[in-house]
């Protein structure tokens, strides 16, 4: 070989590592792997992170919890408050090429109310129709005034789907998702990875740096530090309130913080299918016992290391929604055997929960075990991978399931589908008609004393029959390594890689 075939030959493989080095793939650790990638079939809370790089949103929200454009770039109310009128961005096309406008979105919203397994029909419950008014301009016709249904665009209702891809695939879509976010699908393999690419014609692509993304869900939250601490990951969602003092000591490590919008419990079967038929299902005064045999205090401080709060409903008491009537109940042995008695097991009985297979869910319920024998309730943990418990949640296959809400701005989001008749995320098949009517009065309305006013006479009703019991609010911990910059935490607990960049 000639020196000057040597040198071309040198200089290319200079010029490929190069490259390489320059090539930015930021690996994120989640705590669970992903459902289905399809944002009308979707439930859990690490496919909306995942949902967050690949499929942008009608509206987005700020770290301040304010409501700003994202794919659409106006709105207005009419007089009545039964329509909304979006603006929408122009020069934005799907991963697939398709051209985003206003016959996108009447497609997608159309497909979030009649896909038979959407799960975003109650979200959308108030809406009637929509109109297209021009290339980039719709309306969203509502049967009624709706005050949570622009709040509902900035979550899984607002994400944007290609419609040619979604009208080939069908249910199938999820399976290889076309969305319009800064990162297009590239593939899946489950319980392992979900890898994303930078989709280079995206509108907003001057503030990504980031060439790929990779989903890693790593259930074991030692595993999942270990692998930060190694550099395998350079991102971890949901850090272990237990390491926060192992991670504050690595100078190779940084921590973000942010106060969650949602919370944790346990939901009750109460009529879903042939397992709802049994004692918890059927009388509340089980529950209620089963409630005040909690220490929700001592729970925070021996799993959480007080870094979490006690709860008693959805919104946290920094919340302007949280109801001052309702705080989080004392522990009351006593009398979570006396209502045990009058219910007819004054010798106790055995309830079945099925728990996340992950480390802190995990030590919640054997807590809530050693605190519940002491009341004569025997429960028996059922350990089960994320997304296959939630299936079995829809499908019934469960007594009580300890499980958790991510949170959205809006109260009705965060209520209204777990408990209503019908909702989406009913998965405890609860059904009261004064609730219903509660809840729906209250989306009704923009007045907030009168919303206030109806929540807090659902909450009455819910804490007494009690078909979900609330545990406690998050605070969501981010760990990074430090050559990761530019990360923004947000109460919502999605990861957004605008301005995310990997240094040197």
């Amino acid at each position: 070989m000639t020196a000057l075939k040597l040198f071309a030959t040198a200089s290319l493989i200079a010029l490929s590592a190069a490259v390489a080095a320059q090539a930015q793939e930021l690996r994120i650790g989640l705590q669970s792997d992903a459902d289905v990638l399809d944002p009308d079939q979707s439930r859990t809370f690490v496919g909306e992170i995942v949902f967050t790089s690949l499929c942008d949103k009608l509206v987005d929200i700020t770290p301040d919890l304010e409501l700003v454009p994202q794919l659409a770039t106006q709105w207005s109310w009419s007089e009545a408050g039964d329509a909304l009128t979006l603006k929408l961005r122009e020069g934005v096309t799907f991963h697939d090429g398709t051209q985003f406008n206003a016959e996108a979105v009447a497609y997608n919203i159309e497909r979030s109310q009649t896909l038979e397994e959407s799960r975003r029909k109650s979200d959308l419950a108030s809406v009637a129709g929509t109109d297209v008014l021009g290339p980039y301009e719709i309306r969203i016709n509502l049967t009624r005034p709706d005050a949570g249904i622009l709040s509902e665009m900035a979550n899984r209702p607002g994400m944007m789907i290609s419609p040619t891809a979604a009208k080939a695939e069908g249910a199938n879509f999820g399976l290889a998702p076309v969305c319009s976010g800064p990162f297009q699908f590239a593939d899946r393999v489950a319980q392992d990875r979900i890898t994303l690419k930078a989709y280079p014609e995206y509108w907003n692509a001057s503030e990504i740096h980031l060439d790929s993304v990779v989903f890693l869900p790593i259930p074991d939250t030692t595993v999942r530090l270990a692998n930060l601490q190694s550099g395998d990951i350079q991102l971890l969602e949901r850090l272990a309130a237990t390491d926060l003092t192992q991670v504050e000591g690595d100078d190779s490590l940084t921590i973000k913080k942010a106060t969650s919008l949602g919370y944790q419990g346990i939901t009750f079967n109460i009529d879903n299918g042939a397992r709802g038929d049994n004692p918890w299902g059927n009388d509340k005064r089980l529950r209620q016992a089963f409630s005040y045999a909690i220490d929700r205090d001592v729970l925070n401080q021996v799993v959480f290391e007080g870094a979490f709060t006690p709860a008693n409903q959805p919104p946290a008491p920094s919340s302007p929604w949280f109801v001052s009537e309702y705080p989080a109940p004392a522990r009351d042995v006593e009398k979570a055997k006396s209502l045990l008695a009058e219910a007819g097991y004054p010798d106790g009985l055995t309830l079945e929960v099925q728990v996340p297979n992950t480390n802190e869910p995990m030590q919640l319920m054997q807590v809530i075990q050693a605190m519940a024998s002491e009341a004569g309730i025997d429960v028996q943990i059922t350990a089960k991978e994320f997304a296959t418990m939630l299936q079995d949640q829809t499908a019934g296959d469960f007594i009580a399931s300890q499980v958790g809400w991510s949170g959205y701005v809006d109260p009705s989001a965060n209520l209204h589908q777990f408990v209503t008749t019908g909702g989406g995320i009913n998965d405890a098949h609860y059904s009261n008609p004064e609730v219903d009517r509660l809840l729906n009065a209250a989306r009704s309305t923009t007045d907030t004393t009168e919303r206030k006013s109806l929540y807090a006479q659902a909450r009455a009703i819910l804490v007494d029959e009690a078909p979900l019991l609330y545990l406690y609010h998050p605070t969501w911990l981010w760990t990074m390594r430090r050559e990761l910059s530019g990360f923004v935490p947000y109460p919502d607990g999605r990861i957004r890689l605008e301005g995310v960049r990997l240094d040197g």
